[in-house]
């Protein structure tokens, strides 16, 4: 008898062949029963008047069809998961297992076949009690390499695509809590998983958790590339707009153009969410394993003694006195700035105006795409070491021991003492209206942009200090800390100066709504260290270690640390574990000055040579 029987013909090797359920013909009129649970029987069982129990109400009829008439009509409420017609999962296995069965049983005697088919027949036409009735008392009797074989048998069986059988909302929401690796390959499981685990709204999902912060639970973070990506999408979209402008003018008065919505407004192209993951999981893949290219500048006489630069111009300012403005993507030099007397030591810009600080004492103002000085401020006594901005305010450092807060609105210039020595790094924290400065005399201070006064003092740096950097974290952000003694003592020693001079300093409100201060202080010094401070209690929380001489340099994002110094290297550190990712060389000389972006970072040496490492390669 063969039992590869089946309710429908489907073709398998090329042939159209007839599969048999394992059941016999006599039990065709019990198939439905077997293959389906009716919704009668979804509500009560057949009445079993050996096992029914006295406190148990029976429904009666009307209750029945009420409740009848709550249930699905579809395929998964009418059929169980293995014999639903609208699941495809393991048909090939099952058809390949009742051919294995069907050569075995024709192998035996033909009274074994029949009673068999027997056992099988009453068992395919008993309800969902009697048959766990019949499992249960098999099992009794199965010895233990019966019971080997029943879990070897079902651990296949049991399975469940449930990613493909659950609603399309709750298998994305499933979806959403796999990693990069682990999406990609449920995308290789089978078309439906694909169709799911390439959903916009899946990696959408992805981008949020990853791109410019560290997900908690795989620990990557993807740079943003907003800038470089921005730029791309508006020279994009300006060739668009004139190509419209032309065709319309071409067309007269015809109504509608090519690229245009009903409503006149230009339709913008969209990317899918995956492909923008990509593009950046690879950019951060190259910073890991130290994938890149390298471009480099030259043209200054001397050395160089700042840089900064975006996704499109690099401003490098020199001893040579001059201001150099190059194409970050060609390395053309586009404009040359000359107007300061002596060596620029440090440059701020933005999209409109370039501002500088020079040996000379002075601070310029530059419309950097004209070349044209705009104006020129004059107040220090000595050479202006550093400078920044924030809407109308400049601040800048200098050799005469003080900052000078310009208000460029109302003309109004203000000094605050308080360092000992040069002050050779400012940085104003916008969203607090506060302002950090280092200084020769080892130390950072913390100033109060309304009331002109010192907030704090940090103390812990052994040389002079070259560079501070607020930095903003989440709180769920956690950073790697090796707190010590000495840093505390340091910390008490900066409180009793506090405390002594208590007029000449103001109070730090942390329950101020309108302030948000910076959670964590960056500082680099000559001592060859970096230190990462908790800028609420004052600590030194965290003492980086690898340059073996004076750092110059440091600039952060929201990842990474890159730090130039006098050993002429150029390190990339973890600023989550505070550990050194990598040490890149090539400079002949001190590296003075460094900058990073999303996936670049730029370095400046004694020699006049800028280098450009660029991570953003396919």
């Amino acid at each position: 008898m063969d039992l590869r029987k089946s309710c429908h013909v489907q073709k398998f090797d090329g042939k159209d062949t007839k599969h048999r359920t394992l059941i016999t013909a006599a039990n065709s009129k019990s198939n439905s029963k077997a293959n389906s649970v009716e919704p009668e029987q979804l509500i009560i069982e057949e009445e079993l008047s050996s096992n029914d129990d006295d406190n148990v109400r029976q429904l009666t009829p009307q209750e029945k069809v009420q409740d009848t008439k709550l249930i699905p009509s579809d395929n998964y409420h009418k059929y169980c998961y293995r014999h639903n017609p609208d699941v495809q999962t393991n048909k090939a296995s099952d058809f390949n297992k009742m051919n294995e069965i069907q050569l075995n049983l024709e192998r035996i005697p033909s009274k074994d076949q029949n009673m068999i088919n027997s056992i099988w027949s009453n068992f395919g036409s008993a309800n969902s009690f009697q048959r766990n009735l019949i499992l249960q008392g098999l099992l009794t009797q199965c010895c233990f390499p019966q019971l080997s074989f029943i879990s070897q048998e079902i651990s296949s069986l049991i399975r469940i695509d449930f990613i493909s059988t659950l609603p399309v909302e709750i298998s994305s929401k499933i979806l959403c809590y796999l990693d990069c690796a682990s999406l990609c390959n449920a995308a290789q499981v089978s078309k439906k998983w694909q169709k799911l685990a390439d959903d916009d709204r899946v990696w959408h999902h992805m981008c949020e958790q990853h791109i410019d912060r560290k997900c908690p639970n795989c620990g990557w973070g993807l740079p943003l590339l907003s800038m470089k990506r921005a730029r791309e999408f508006t020279v994009e979209t300006n060739k668009q707009t004139k190509r419209r402008k032309l065709s319309s003018s071409s067309s007269g008065s015809s109504s509608g153009s090519f690229g245009s919505s009903s409503s006149g407004k230009p339709e913008f192209k969209t990317r899918p969410w995956k492909t923008v993951y990509s593009e950046r999981f690879k950019v951060e893949r190259n910073w890991r394993k130290g994938i890149f290219k390298t471009r480099e500048f030259k043209g200054h006489k001397d050395g160089i003694l700042c840089l900064k630069y975006d996704h499109k111009y690099l401003f490098t300012g020199s001893y040579d006195t001059t201001i150099k403005m190059w194409d970050i993507n060609t390395g053309e030099c586009l404009k040359t700035l000359e107007s300061h007397q002596k060596g620029v030591k440090s440059l701020v810009f933005d999209e409109q105006k370039l501002i500088t600080g020079s040996f000379d004492s002075t601070i310029k103002v530059w419309n950097y795409h004209s070349g044209e000085c705009i104006s020129t401020y004059r107040g220090h006594t000595d050479s202006v070491l550093s400078v920044d901005f924030y809407k109308k305010f400049i601040v800048s450092g200098s050799a005469d021991r003080t900052l000078k807060i310009w208000n460029v609105e109302n003309r109004t210039c203000y000094a605050l003492r308080g360092h000992l020595d040069n002050v050779n790094s400012v940085k104003i924290h916008s969203k607090s209206l506060t302002v950090f400065s280092g200084s020769d005399d080892c130390t950072i201070r913390m100033w109060d942009l309304k009331t002109n006064k010192c907030l704090k003092i940090f103390k812990g740096h052994i040389a002079e200090v070259q560079k501070v950097i607020p930095l903003n974290l989440p709180e769920d952000y956690e950073l790697s800390q090796d707190i010590n003694e000495g840093d505390e003592e340091e910390e008490e020693e900066g409180e009793d100066e506090l405390s002594e001079d208590a007029s000449e300093f103001g109070t730090i409100d942390y329950n101020d709504s309108t302030r948000e201060y910076p959670t964590y202080l960056l500082t680099a010094s000559l001592d060859n260290t970096i230190k990462l401070w908790n800028v609420k209690t004052g600590k030194c929380i965290r003492t980086q270690f690898g340059h073996v001489e004076g750092i110059w340099d440091i600039s952060c994002d929201n990842f990474r640390i890159v730090s130039g110094a006098h050993d002429r290297f150029t390190k990339i550190w973890d600023l989550q574990t505070g550990k050194c990712m990598n040490t890149f060389s090539g400079h002949n000389s001190p590296v003075t000055c460094v900058g990073i972006g999303d996936s670049s970072f730029a370095s400046g040496c004694d020699t006049g040579l800028v280098r450009l490492t660029n991570f953003d390669i396919m």
